[in-house]
């Protein structure tokens, strides 16, 4: 007889399992305080296979997913739009989350001395962007410290497959299957993902006291108000502009069901079908929204963007660091953006994105296990922040494309 497990489980099983396991270490942390530090070692050897493999797993998942791409010229004005439209809301969630971590620090009080992260306002502007973005030698493209740079050939590559055709088949072919088996190489590593982080948490408990926990509660004070804000007041604000008060009625009597499926199941994926017949019943041309909202299940996700900016300014807390420069700050909206329009977009994203920032940032790799938990215990508001910014996304391309009365002509 099958076990029908509860569907919070079933979306959140991993989550959750990591979570206890993270608990188990903090408990242990306290239990054993600085002899606690006998369990680093298993940490470290999670973080050493999760760095090892994170390089060719970003190489291979973004230049097979762009080397298959084949129809953006048919699509060039839909497309246009809704690259503008992704950019310009995440630009917005980004800036949201700054406001935020500015006016209640979310690392406040909490000090961590594990390696001596570089400092952004120590560097100009324009050398941070060549540094980030380029390297002067291919070699060192095979860096984790270089993810920027990764990601801007990874585009190139399969850029190039593409552009060749038919001649680029075999090697679009070879960029497909690394990239399946790159995937799978990661599930199985993150098999020891709840030992090897119970270890780290029970080491960084241990070690540097469990003020660290209350940061995290810190964390989820600042995020939590901050996502529901951010999906009532803007997304109404979006719809309003695109469509008027009718818009905005349409918009809210359909878009319940989606977004707790976003919710419930911590899937943009899940969400499309729902999605896609909200979008339908507010007006949305179908041409529009079956494109725009699969798109940006994968490739436009504005909780991603505020979990980003909140990781950014949670290491700087941690690290004594300071987040309040314009450079930095600039540069953490870029990050932001980065995270939520592209990184989100491959296998892993999330885990990706956190490694992105830890590598722009020059912060030691210890930085992960801490900033991996933020995303988990905000994943759900995170993802219908996602899933839901899809269906506005849509809305707002229709608009562009359509004109004042777009829905007139419906």
């Amino acid at each position: 007889m099958k076990i029908k497990l509860p569907l919070l489980f079933k979306s959140y099983g991993f989550s959750i399992i990591l979570i206890i396991s993270i608990i188990i270490g903090s408990l242990l942390g306290i239990i054993y305080k600085k002899d606690a530090a006998v369990f680093k070692p298993f940490g470290d050897i999670f973080l050493n296979l999760l760095f090892t493999a994170i390089v060719p797993l970003v190489f291979f998942s973004i230049s097979s997913a762009v080397a298959g791409m084949t129809n953006l010229r048919r699509l060039g004005k839909i497309l246009s739009a809704m690259i503008f439209v992704f950019i310009v809301t995440g630009l917005i969630a980004s800036a949201v989350m700054v406001i935020g971590v500015v006016l209640y620090p979310p690392a406040a009080g909490v000090k961590i001395a594990l390696g001596a992260g570089v400092n952004p306002e120590h560097i100009s502007a324009s050398e941070q962007i060549v540094k980030a973005f380029t390297v002067s030698d291919f070699a060192d493209l095979l860096s984790k410290k270089n993810m920027l740079a990764i990601i801007i050939f990874s585009i190139l590559l399969g850029l190039a497959t593409s552009a060749v055709g038919v001649r680029g088949k075999i090697f679009a072919s070879f960029l497909t299957s690394a990239s399946e088996v790159m995937m799978k190489v990661i599930s199985l590593i993150m098999y020891y993902a709840p030992i090897g982080l119970c270890a780290y948490f029970a080491y960084l408990v241990g070690v540097f006291g469990p003020e660290l926990l209350g940061a995290y509660a810190r964390a989820m004070i600042i995020y939590y108000p901050t996502a529901i804000l951010y999906f009532f007041i803007a997304y109404t604000l979006y719809v309003f502009i695109a469509a008027k008060s009718k818009g905005v009625k349409r918009f809210w009597r359909n878009i319940i069901p989606p977004a707790l499926t976003a919710f419930a199941t911590g899937s943009s994926m899940a969400t499309i079908p729902l999605n896609l017949e909200a979008a339908n019943k507010t007006g949305v041309p179908q041409d529009i929204s079956e494109f725009v909202i699969p798109v940006g299940a994968t490739m436009h996700m504005e909780g991603s963007c505020l979990a980003a900016i909140l990781k950014i300014a949670f290491l700087f807390g941690v690290f004594q660091m300071n987040f309040f420069g314009w450079e930095t700050i600039a540069t953490a909206i870029g990050i932001g953006l980065l995270v939520g329009a592209v990184v989100s977009g491959i296998p892993g994203g999330g885990m990706i994105g956190e490694i992105l920032i830890i590598s722009v940032y020059g912060f030691p790799p210890e930085a992960f296990p801490i900033v991996t938990m933020i995303g988990t215990i905000v994943d759900a508001p995170a993802t219908m922040v996602n899933a839901v910014g899809d269906n506005v996304s849509s809305i707002l391309v229709a608009r562009i494309l359509g004109g004042k009365d777009w829905m007139k002509e419906i």
